[in-house]
């Protein structure tokens, strides 16, 4: 009896959850629907304002914004909150999508428009939906999951091909040399796969690789899916 009456306690609160998810999706959609073009960046929560990477973020968020793009971030602290200091600079909408953690991750002071979800798959969809180019900035396992999922969308056509950005070259050739040697190698992606990330090493290179993208597809304004 006491495991049927737990079954039937996990269905009701399974039951709720869906209306949680509906009830974040919908936050998401009304929160985010005008603020096209935009851009996704990513990266570590652990650096500092002082840390170099934390300086070149703000000034990448910086330059898209006054090529007219919002920016959207994780909300959090790090790499996060240097690229909604640098749409602040800008002017530009500044969306911060945070998420609730067993250890909180504070928002950040520098957004304009926010939301705190609970779901990650909710929130990862919200990061993509609205973005037209993505900005992968070093970071650990969620910007590796992050850029993985956009990856992975883009390969079997569920989001439009737009450009996904790799910064710094020297942090990210190990992860491209593995691609090309062992997974390419072994035929579990294609060369058109591997083609779909840009590496640059500067802001300027980032911007003109964004720019020059759009110009050539004159999709300024388009989101994702």
């Amino acid at each position: 009896m006491q495991y049927e009456y737990e079954i039937n306690e996990l269905a009701k609160e399974d039951s709720w959850r869906m209306f949680r998810i509906i009830g974040e999706l919908v936050e998401g959609f009304d929160l985010l629907s005008d603020i096209a073009p935009a851009v996704s960046i990513y990266g570590s929560a652990r650096i500092k304002p002082e840390d170099e990477l934390y300086q070149k973020t703000e000034e990448i968020a910086r330059q898209l914004g006054d090529m007219g793009f919002s920016i959207i971030t994780g909300g959090g602290p790090g790499v996060m909150e240097a690229a909604n200091k640098g749409a602040r600079k800008a002017g530009v909408k500044s969306i911060g999508l945070n998420i609730n953690l067993p250890e909180e991750q504070t928002g950040n002071i520098y957004t304009t428009q926010s939301q705190t979800f609970h779901h990650f798959f909710v929130r990862k969809v919200m990061l993509v939906k609205y973005a037209s180019a993505f900005i992968i900035m070093p970071g650990g396992l969620g910007t590796l999951d992050e850029l993985m999922e956009v990856l992975n969308l883009m390969q079997t056509y569920k989001i439009k091909p737009f450009p996904v950005v790799l910064y710094d070259l020297a942090y990210w050739q190990g992860l491209l040399d593995w691609l090309r040697d062992s997974t390419l190698a072994k035929g579990y992606i294609s060369e058109k796969d591997l083609g779909l990330l840009r590496v640059c090493d500067s802001p300027e290179e980032i911007t003109e690789a964004v720019s020059k993208w759009y110009q050539k597809h004159e999709l300024i304004g388009r989101q994702a899916v």
